[in-house]
């Protein structure tokens, strides 16, 4: 009995050993996994998930969509494929991808069967919604004698950035005794989220009626305010805009207006049955002319210049109650160039007044616009 159960354990393990020689070679030829690895995927790929992808059994062209101006010209994909297959050319070799596909021959582990593949990276323009807010809640005293206040914006790395613009300081010319908030723009402690601004038509007392400029309208823009010109050319005190790398679609925010209660004209003389209105706009421009000149837009042709791409405009603000929600969109003039907005080739500016006619002069003294929470929604494109 004991013979036969040897007799019957060596069989089984002679067909074991049988089978063990006789199981094929595999036969599959198959990219299964690619992924690029590089120090700044970023650079390449719009996230990093992008880098590497799943091959279907069924696909031989294998695409990865990149950056428009990414860096294909050393690129080294690495191949997870079935067992035992190999590829030509290598797993990790350095290619150019910049002139087009590159194509992979793959081998199964028999030697038997081949499958051919190409990787391509294809350049994309991605549109990318973005959102630029500004919440006014970073302002001070100007340096020099701190007389009135001043609003900036901070950078990535908590630098202040002087994006904001106001007529304070041509102001402080007719009215140095003001204080602080008695100046046309000044900050607003209870905003709508936080603190906000307060721009009020101001009178500008003897010194601006002897030289006919009797009101100084509260103003706030982004750009800057030349105070040399203030006397001499005052509506090119005003330059309009800072540059802008994307593509504004709308403008929106909240505000409040209260019209003064009596309208003058530029000699002062009270206009009946008119009420005064607020302003708020936003322009695009190209900030360099066909000769390679560079432009900014002043007070007489911020509405106007031939370089003018799209407005964003709320019309004449009248009368609110309370906090009031507004939103304009972008009514384009001309198409962008891609090339030029990602070059810096434009600017925009957002505009606030608390009157309307308040650059020649006109308005109601007491006029007084409030704003806060503003936002720029623009796409990008990478």
């Amino acid at each position: 009995m004991n013979r036969l159960r040897l007799t019957v354990c060596l069989g089984c393990l002679l067909l074991l050993t049988s089978c063990f020689k006789d199981e094929p070679l595999n036969s599959e030829a198959d990219i299964q996994r690619v992924a690029v690895d590089i120090d700044q995927p970023l650079s390449v790929f719009f996230a990093l998930t992008d880098s590497a992808q799943d091959i279907a059994s069924t696909d031989s062209a294998i695409v990865f969509n990149v950056r428009s101006k990414a860096d294909l010209t050393s690129l080294a994909p690495t191949f997870k494929l079935t067992p035992g297959a190999s590829i030509s050319p290598a797993s990790g070799s350095v290619h150019d991808f910049s002139q087009g596909s590159v194509s992979y021959d793959v081998t199964s582990q028999d030697g038997q069967w081949h499958r051919h593949y190409t990787v391509r990276f294809h350049p994309t323009i991605v549109t990318v919604k973005d959102t630029i807010r500004y919440d006014f809640e970073h302002f001070a005293l100007n340096a020099n004698g701190q007389k009135y206040y001043q609003w900036y914006e901070l950078d990535d790395d908590g630098n202040r950035s002087e994006d904001w613009g106001t007529g304070n300081s041509g102001f402080n010319l007719s009215m140095g005794s003001a204080l602080p908030n008695e100046y046309p723009t000044y900050p607003l402690a209870d905003g709508h989220t936080g603190a906000g601004v307060a721009l009020t038509t101001r009178s500008t007392g003897p010194f601006g009626e002897w030289v006919n400029r009797r009101i100084a309208a509260g103003n706030l823009f982004l750009g800057t305010f030349d105070l040399q010109q203030a006397l001499v050319n005052t509506l090119h005190a005003t330059k309009f805009g800072i540059p802008f790398t994307i593509r504004p679609v709308t403008f929106s925010g909240y505000y409040q207006y209260t019209p003064g209660k009596t309208y003058q004209d530029e000699n002062g003389q009270t206009v009946s049955q008119r009420e005064d209105k607020g302003a708020i706009y936003a322009v695009l421009y190209r900030n360099h002319d066909d000769a390679g000149n560079a432009v900014v837009l002043y007070g007489d042709d911020v509405k106007t210049s031939p370089l003018i791409v799209a407005i964003a405009d709320m019309g004449d603000i009248s009368t609110t109650n309370g906090w009031t929600a507004f939103s304009a969109n972008f009514l384009y003039r001309k198409e962008i160039d891609n090339t030029l907005l990602q070059n810096r080739g434009y600017s925009l500016a957002l505009v606030f007044s608390s009157s309307n006619e308040g650059d020649h002069f006109q308005g109601a003294i007491g006029s007084t616009l409030l704003i806060d929470e503003v936002q720029i929604v623009g796409t990008t494109q990478e």
